[in-house]
């Protein structure tokens, strides 16, 4: 069975996003660039709710960067229930329907890892079903307080976590890798 990651970026204050705030909250490095590098360039399948699937597959279509071409390659799941079919962004499909039937049975049929991506929503639920099998936070070294915009862990679950992996990239942010502690499944 296919384990499912969910990657996600954070401030210290616990927010996935921010109002005024570029790209990895203003804290690129040739470090992070790397690490993007090799996790793309894995076999894995993206999962990705709407309204991320909605953001990359407008930005990755027409960008012709390494990153976007190699997204671009990657098989991609979208669980929607207000997408169709047809979608536009190339090795797309659509899971829709349960939630925990859906993703069960994607974990099944796949040959590779499962790396969900942003979707704070749809990480959130599949945390509450049990279904992510490795939580990997990048944590990046500012606050945003007011500012801040989409809050990480609000709505998770209450759980225990091991920790898998530790890596700091650029000398400033820190990767965590945790796995639900034995018998919090």
């Amino acid at each position: 069975m296919a384990e499912l990651m969910a990657d996600l970026f954070v401030s210290l204050d616990g927010y996935a996003a921010g109002e005024n705030v570029g790209p990895f909250f203003g804290y690129a490095g040739p470090e992070l660039d790397q690490r993007l590098r090799e996790v793309l360039g894995q076999p894995h399948v993206i999962v990705m709710g709407r309204r991320t699937y909605q953001i990359l597959a407008e930005m990755s279509v027409t960008a012709s960067d390494a990153g976007s071409s190699r997204m671009n390659e990657l098989p991609k799941v979208v669980v929607s229930n207000t997408l169709s079919e047809p979608l536009d962004w190339s090795n797309t499909r659509l899971i829709r329907g349960d939630l925990g039937a859906a993703v069960k049975a994607l974990k099944e049929s796949s040959a590779v890892p499962l790396r969900a991506i942003g979707s704070i929503t749809l990480v959130t639920d599949m945390m509450k079903l049990g279904l992510v099998d490795i939580l990997r936070v990048t944590i990046f070294p500012v606050t945003l307080g007011s500012d801040g915009r989409e809050p990480l862990y609000a709505g998770f679950p209450r759980g225990s976590y091991e920790l898998a992996t530790t890596r700091v990239l650029d000398s400033r942010l820190v990767q965590v890798e945790y796995r639900p502690a034995s018998g919090e499944r």
